[in-house]
């Protein structure tokens, strides 16, 4: 199985557009150690011909370009992407969807929950349902991933994980640390191989624990590195709890709580723009090498 990082970004990407915090300047002016990084997501192969895309960011048509094994091949007009799996409705991860609308067959993968956001937002529908198939996934019931040519050789297991409702579907209580459709994991397999990917997710829960423990490799939310960091570099109000994110630092964060799972290979994806881990030479990015993880790159190419 072939895994592709094709953005490691939260949103907003890195650097962000309007953002002015010691991170996204270091960035802004080439600084070799500040990488500049799109926003979240990842494209999966079984053959190395037909790929499949875990959530579409804004970035999406970027990334293809980036990505030599995403262009088109044969006749005037073919797409390598055989489909799309959605593991929430943060525009983040959707709204590159409206990059795919040029009349391409493709899958989509989603929960009933996200796939009534997507109907109930009429620029949705450029994605010519004759077209684009909406195909729903039931929570812990591994299906094999199908585009237009068949069969796909991976299969594709969603969980509910502890987080909450995108931003804009908020109502004025919104439920954090919730395990329902908004928010999932995946337990992606293929060719005798597997992995997690796990983008967004409040807290590690005994039950989640349990089922990531001993993995081969994890992709997991590395979105901020202390709960407050958007306060202190007043750049937001929100913590990482309010906008459903575990933190890596401190005793209840991801470090921490991974520390004793034996899991092979652990990679931080969907960092935000200001945590320090961005950086190469931060003490931040020397304590998470230093506790066993990565810090993922646009462009990686990664082995389960």
């Amino acid at each position: 199985m072939k895994i592709v990082v094709l953005g490691s970004a939260a949103g907003g990407g890195y650097p962000q557009w309007n953002c002015n915090c010691d991170t996204c300047r270091r960035a802004r002016t080439g600084d070799p150690a500040a990488k500049p990084r799109t926003q979240s997501s990842l494209a999966i192969s079984a053959d190395g011909e037909r790929w499949f895309l875990l959530n579409a960011s804004p970035d999406l048509r970027q990334q293809i370009l980036s990505t030599p094994l995403l262009h088109p091949r044969h006749g005037k007009r073919h797409s390598p992407i055989a489909g799309v799996v959605l593991t929430n409705g943060d525009v983040d991860h959707i709204a590159g969807l409206i990059n795919l609308r040029e009349s391409q067959p493709l899958s989509l993968y989603a929960t009933s929950r996200i796939h009534a956001v997507l109907a109930a937002n009429s620029i949705f529908q450029v994605l010519n349902p004759d077209l684009v198939e909406r195909r729903t996934l039931a929570l812990n019931d591994p299906v094999e991933l199908v585009g237009p040519d068949g069969p796909s050789g991976i299969r594709v297991e969603m969980f509910a994980v502890p987080g909450k409702v995108a931003l804009y579907l908020e109502d004025a209580a919104p439920v954090l640390d919730g395990e329902t459709e908004d928010t999932v994991g995946l337990r992606i397999s293929g060719g005798g191989r597997s992995f997690f990917y796990i983008p967004g997710c409040a807290k590690l829960t005994p039950a989640l624990a349990d089922r990531l423990r001993g993995a081969d490799l994890l992709l997991f939310d590395g979105t901020l590195w202390r709960d407050d960091e958007m306060v202190l570099n007043g750049v937001g109000s929100k913590t990482g709890r309010r906008m459903g994110h575990m933190s890596v630092s401190g005793p209840d964060g991801s470090l921490a709580a991974f520390a004793d799972l034996g899991i092979r290979r652990k990679i931080f994806i969907h960092i935000n723009n200001t945590n320090p881990i961005l950086l190469d030479d931060s003490p931040e990015r020397a304590a998470v090498e230093e506790a066993g993880w990565e810090v993922g790159e646009d462009g990686r190419e990664v082995s389960p």
